[in-house]
């Protein structure tokens, strides 16, 4: 196995917020190479357990190497978070604690042959699990002009989204298909004109490849199928702690937590509440998102884009209050959770809005496309 350097991001903070004591239950839902899962699961010997998922092999693999010297308070599983109520259905005790940390971990980025960075040439693939049969190059030689242009616009904010679109299916139509990370990058920075790339030094490649990444794992769609599931197996006074690397994570994040605090569950139509309220599950913790230290930054810049927030499971007599007190009542989208195809999740998602049924009405469900969606 390839040896990475993997560095958690604001650890402190987490074990600050997730407060692991022996003998309690922890999930790490991204365990990834295993950097906060080690630290968190040292805390909870004797007596505890600490269970940890993901949906990288690879990163199971390493993890369970990592962690291995701490024998049976470990169990880790190869699987989506968005599948998170069968794994947790096996255990017989709730959570006392749940951390997403996500995006692609630097291990991921770090290792050319995944495809993920814009920073090597490498075969176009993007896939988390790789056993999924659709990867960035499906999408990238598959999709219509179109399409790409709304992946790569909602979900890499791309203000060159269109342009960066067409020279794509132009580049497919002269010169035949893409078929590596390096002819990509190429493409893109023909696209994206000099004048209109960032000041700051951003690569004119990295919102398309995060767009791209995103709608190869369906990213969005499983973190919102995740949140919802995981707050219900959390015991009261238990915590869910969520990192995210950019504004459509962490928008989602805010979203999905913020309506399970809402103390009031009425229509927003009926003005007034008539439902008695109390009907809060979580209050937060974090009323603005906790960002990494000066001194984290200096040694790890890479978490320069991280944000956390936290909750905290209401017990039945705290139930509809926040950190500071105030009733929540915030009205918005609810429903099971669902997942939409590509074309009915480019047609009707909107940043920050719910996703809405063809009637136009909100309704609750992932926000990311599926891979299966993709027909070549």
């Amino acid at each position: 196995m390839k040896e990475f350097a993997h560095t958690p991001v604001m650890l402190q903070e987490v074990l600050q917020y997730l407060k692991p004591e022996p003998g309690a239950m922890i999930l790490d839902a991204t365990v990834g190479w295993g950097g906060h899962a080690e630290a968190i699961a040292q805390r909870l010997q004797p007596g505890g357990l600490l269970v940890g998922i993901d949906r990288d092999p690879q990163a199971i693999a390493a993890a369970r190497e990592r962690l291995g010297v701490l024998g049976a308070g470990t169990t880790l599983i190869n699987a989506n978070f968005a599948d998170l109520s069968v794994v947790l259905d096996t255990f017989a005790r709730p959570l006392d604690g749940a951390l997403f940390d996500l995006g692609v971990s630097s291990p991921q980025l770090d290792d050319p042959e995944r495809g993920f960075s814009y920073r090597a040439d490498a075969p176009l693939d993007m896939r988390m699990d790789p056993h999924e049969s659709v990867s960035a190059y499906h999408l990238v030689n598959g999709l219509s002009e179109a399409e790409l242009e709304s992946i790569i616009r909602r979900f890499g904010e791309e203000r060159w989204a269109k342009r960066i679109a067409a020279f794509i299916v132009r580049r497919r139509q002269t010169h035949g298909l893409i078929h590596t990370t390096g002819e990509l990058v190429d493409v893109i920075c023909a696209a994206v004109p000099v004048q209109g790339r960032s000041r700051g030094g951003m690569h004119p490649a990295r919102r398309t490849f995060q767009a791209l990444r995103i709608a190869v794992n369906n990213e969005l769609g499983s973190l919102e199928a995740a949140l919802r599931e995981v707050v219900p197996y959390l015991r009261p006074g238990g915590r869910l702690v969520v990192i995210s690397f950019h504004s459509l994570e962490d928008r989602i994040a805010k979203n999905v937590l913020r309506e399970f605090a809402r103390d009031c569950i009425c229509p927003p139509e009926w003005h007034a509440c008539q439902c008695g309220g109390g009907r809060a599950l979580v209050r937060s913790l974090t009323p603005h998102p906790v960002r990494p230290s000066d001194e984290e930054l200096a040694v790890n810049p890479r978490a320069r884009s991280a944000k956390m927030r936290v909750v905290e499971r209401c017990a039945e007599g705290q139930r509809g209050r926040d950190a500071g007190g105030e009733t929540l009542r915030l009205h918005g989208s609810g429903g099971d959770v669902d997942v939409p195809s590509l074309a009915d999740t480019l047609a009707r998602w909107e940043p920050g809005a719910a996703p809405r049924s063809a009637r136009g009405r909100p309704r609750g469900g992932p926000l990311g496309p599926t891979p299966g969606s993709v027909v070549l």
